[in-house]
């Protein structure tokens, strides 16, 4: 019983082993009209941006700025700076870098 359990498993290994792989498919490089705001952050909303993935992506995803509106992102911002422990200068550089991407 063991042979037949250790022979199936060896076959079993060696067909998965020999199975073509899947490749990721390859994105499409942009347009520069299709480039994002990002690329023409100032230092100071890079900040609010290396900010925002740094703390906020440690909890859960990252959403698009374009996600909600300013009105739904400020109650939002409000209770993650508790959450995040944030001081007053950080969320605001976080709600500047939101709001320049809306």
């Amino acid at each position: 019983m063991k042979s037949k359990i250790f022979t199936l498993a060896a076959i079993t290994l060696f067909l998965v082993s020999c199975s073509t792989q899947k490749t990721a498919p390859v994105a499409a490089t942009p347009t520069p009209e299709a480039t994002p705001k990002a690329a023409t952050l100032t230092p100071e909303l890079a900040e609010g941006q290396n900010l925002y993935a740094n703390n906020c992506a440690k909890c859960h995803k990252l959403f698009e700025p374009t996600k909600f509106t300013k009105e739904e992102w400020a109650p939002i911002l409000v209770r993650m700076q508790k959450k995040a422990k944030l001081d007053d200068t950080q969320i605001a550089s976080i709600t500047n870098y939101i709001h320049s991407q809306l």
